[in-house]
């Protein structure tokens, strides 16, 4: 199963989920049955690395990851490469109709939908809260991997 996330800028919210579900599936032993990456629908922050209070986060929750990550862009090329594309908020997939037209595989979904709860994962770099967006990735990919990302 190949997976992206995406959000904004590619600094917070998507790469603290690429992180978050590369150590849920390490934990299950399932990481050769996965390929997760994460990007964005904005250029810029393209380049950057993630958001120093995104890393805190990640550590604060033993959760591993690469400090080479760095920002980039959503592609049309990432619809044939990806078995998921999962928005963090409304807008994101508002915003990624622009690059990718047309979904007539259903690969582009909303994160918290695999919850059941219709909302946006918050953005923390408006909230200042990066708890509050820990927990709803968290609890979004946790209900993806029950799921079997239907």
């Amino acid at each position: 199963m190949k997976v992206l996330f995406v959000c904004h800028g590619n600094i917070c919210r998507s790469p603290m989920a690429e992180f978050i579900l590369k150590a849920l599936v390490k934990a299950r032993g399932l990481q050769d049955s996965y390929h997760i990456e994460s990007a964005a629908v904005s250029s810029e922050e393209s380049g950057n690395p993630i958001y120093p209070p995104a890393k805190r986060s990640l550590t604060q929750h033993g959760v591993p990851f690469d400090p080479a990550k760095r920002a980039r862009r959503v592609s049309a090329e990432d619809y044939r490469n990806f078995d998921r594309i999962i928005c963090m908020d409304a807008s994101n997939l508002r915003l990624i109709r622009r690059i990718i037209p047309e979904d007539p595989e259903g690969k582009i979904h909303l994160l918290m939908s695999y919850t059941g709860v219709g909302r946006d994962v918050a953005d923390p770099w408006y909230t200042g809260d990066f708890e509050e967006a820990f927990q709803d990735i968290l609890a979004g990919c946790e209900a993806m991997l029950r799921g079997g990302f239907a």
